[in-house]
């Protein structure tokens, strides 16, 4: 997979104890890679890191220590950097502006600074959300040289973190040939999150309590993915870079066709259809804060230049978390690694580039 680039390569990853990371570290190890994750301590009980009992190299610090940060790259010298750190949810950013922009916008460029006193460096990968997009909510997809934007603090340190992104390509890594990319993609799920405020693990919280899961924003639409078509994405574009093209240090969108952004209600019945114990009821607060209602990718230009597309549809995907979390409760069984070697046998089947 990935023209076998990751094999014995140092991998740095930001945010490894938080869902994408996780993912990220095993897909990671399964190519061969050398992996140093750096990150907070697993912000819930369980989490998906610990529950897959990994071989790698693991800092728990944060982002915003750069002494600290700067020694593990100096100590490690990673070849390629994932940044996926960030103060990841909405509603919570509501509640920590400060901590929120801290952490999204001035951690970003601690990282960078990091990768820029760190000769080994070759490739970054800057992860940061569809939500980073001023969104107006039209009826098609963004595109990657949208405006920038966000009405909620979350949002708007994402835009931020973007416009960091290009600031440093420009400045300082272009002239060095570091190459930097970043990732926009968004409402991922998938086993293995436990997240507050999230929809699948309220959902999954409620259901083994034997209680009804409260639903705000029933109507609102999402380009929902399973967590291994943006890291497909993320991984493909880290080959690139690793490969030397600098035409792919730039910005990338990755989302589900039109048929994987249903709304939220959709979603819910959806899974009621997995698991029949699932049992909801709409929130009365469910317009407290202001959230999006509909919010699409335009994802053309992954699927021209880099040859990416999804494997899994919208039923599969949500099929797939549902087993995951039944697996987990029900049988006490982490079944991520079949989960992978499921999407990878899949995407091999639909002779996707990234296979081969």
């Amino acid at each position: 997979m990935f023209n076998n680039i990751y094999r014995n390569k140092r991998v740095l990853v930001t945010g490894h104890t938080g869902f994408k990371g996780s993912w990220l570290v095993l897909w990671l190890k399964k190519l061969g890679a050398e992996v140093l994750g750096y990150s907070l301590s697993a912000p819930t009980a369980p989490n998906h890191l610990d529950s897959l009992g990994l071989d790698i190299h693991s800092e728990i610090g944060n982002i915003l220590d750069s002494d600290r940060l700067e020694k593990c790259f100096a100590e490690f010298q990673p070849e390629i950097v994932f940044h996926l750190a960030a103060q990841a949810l909405v509603r919570p950013s509501y509640q920590n502006p400060v901590e929120t922009f801290e952490t999204n916008v001035m951690g970003t460029i601690k990282v960078f600074e990091a990768c820029r006193k760190t000769d080994s460096v070759k490739g970054i990968v800057n992860i940061t959300s569809d939500k980073c997009y001023d969104n107006k909510e039209w009826a098609w997809g963004y595109r990657e040289n949208d405006a920038m934007g966000g009405h909620d603090p979350y949002s708007a340190s994402k835009g931020c973190a973007e416009l960091v992104s290009s600031s440093y390509r420009n400045s300082f890594f272009a002239e060095k040939g570091v190459l930097l990319a970043s990732c926009r993609a968004g409402n991922v799920i998938g086993g293995g999150d436990w997240a507050v405020d999230r929809l699948i693990p309220d959902i999954i919280r409620a259901t083994v309590k034997d209680e009804k899961v409260e639903i705000r924003s029933p109507g609102a639409t999402r380009p929902w993915q399973h967590v291994l078509e943006p890291l497909s994405g993320y991984l493909q574009t880290g080959q690139k870079l690793l490969e030397k093209d600098n035409t792919f240090a730039q910005a990338w969108n990755f989302g589900p066709e039109d048929s994987g952004s249903i709304t939220v209600g959709e979603v819910v019945n959806k899974i009621h259809c997995f698991w029949s114990k699932v049992e909801f009821k709409i929130a009365e607060n469910a317009t407290a804060l202001h959230e999006a209602n509909l919010l699409k990718l335009d994802c053309s230009k992954a699927h021209q230049q880099l040859k990416w597309r999804g494997v899994w549809d919208c039923d599969t995907t949500i099929q797939r978390t549902v087993q995951w979390y039944r697996n987990f409760y029900e049988k006490d069984v982490v079944s991520s690694m079949d989960d992978l070697s499921l999407y990878i046998a899949d995407a091999k089947a639909k002779d996707v580039e990234w296979t081969k």
